[in-house]
């Protein structure tokens, strides 16, 4: 029998995750504070599979059995008897140090304790807790069921059995896992977020209208989406939260976030979640 996984965190990462788990034959148990957060996060796995279902990748027991293995909770005690718990709260510092402090008081004594962190330290995370060695970064990537790569990021404590033990989790739920180390960004936000940042600069400079940047980026150097596009499908909140930590990580003025960013996230212009971003949502 698989091991039992817990997630923290039932939003846009915290469901997929909980659904690439429970689809693989996993127990899985998605921990929020509130009912109505994993209400929503069950209905967007239970979308996500009828997806699946119609294009024919999974047929209708799967989806039922998927399902059937997936339990949730508002208290963090639940993670108990969890093998492996991956936090995927939202990107600010002190929430992460504070969810893993609960973790590493909460959690059996040899489970391995994971952040989905786009951007924050692992060593740092991993400081805040009494096993570093068994604090590892799984950061997925969005959306979840979908996509192939995780990054697998060791802090400077985590150990060669745990970060095998956690590339072998993510191959046993059908990603292509990349080992990276702990510097801010990782290797992903470490190239992406600087592209996203320089296009809200030609935005901002007048160089072209947000249409003609996606355009440019998609045709020209076949990316799927246009920067600004997935900037929004990241939230613009997000991308600000990373592009700080860059910032701040490593003290070069070429990861100061673009005005432009930050006026938009002051605005409440966060993305596709609010309704608008650089584009507009229905």
């Amino acid at each position: 029998m698989p091991d039992r996984i817990a997630v923290i965190g039932a939003g846009q990462m915290g469901n997929g995750i909980a659904h690439v788990f429970a689809q693989n034959g996993f127990d899985v148990t998605m921990v929020d504070v509130s009912d109505a957060a994993l209400a929503r996060g069950r209905s967007t796995i239970e979308k996500n599979l009828d997806r699946q279902v119609k294009k024919g990748t999974l047929d209708a027991a799967a989806r039922e059995a998927t399902l059937g293995r997936l339990t949730s909770a508002t208290d963090i005690g639940a993670i108990g008897d969890a093998a492996l718990v991956v936090e995927a709260a939202t990107e600010n510092v002190e929430l992460k140090y504070r969810i893993f402090g609960d973790m590493d008081r909460l959690a059996a004594p040899g489970a391995i304790l994971a952040s989905n962190t786009s951007s924050i330290s692992i060593t740092d995370i991993a400081a805040r807790t009494s096993r570093p060695e068994l604090v590892i970064g799984m950061h997925f990537m969005n959306p979840v069921p979908v996509m192939q790569l995780v990054e697998v990021i060791r802090g400077l404590a985590t150990s060669d059995a745990t970060t095998q033990r956690v590339l072998e989790l993510a191959a046993a739920v059908g990603k292509t896992p990349v080992e990276v180390n702990d510097f801010p960004g990782f290797v992903a936000n470490r190239i992406l977020l600087p592209m996203i940042n320089e296009a809200v600069f030609a935005l901002m400079e007048g160089v072209g209208t947000v249409e003609a940047i996606d355009t440019v980026m998609k045709l020209g150097m076949n990316h799927p989406m246009g920067p600004l596009a997935l900037a929004d499908l990241i939230g613009l909140d997000t991308c600000l939260a990373i592009l700080e930590v860059l910032h701040a990580g490593l003290g070069d003025s070429k990861y100061r976030p673009c005005p432009l960013l930050r006026k938009y996230v002051a605005a409440g212009w966060l993305g596709r979640k609010s309704g608008r971003g650089f584009h507009r949502y229905a």
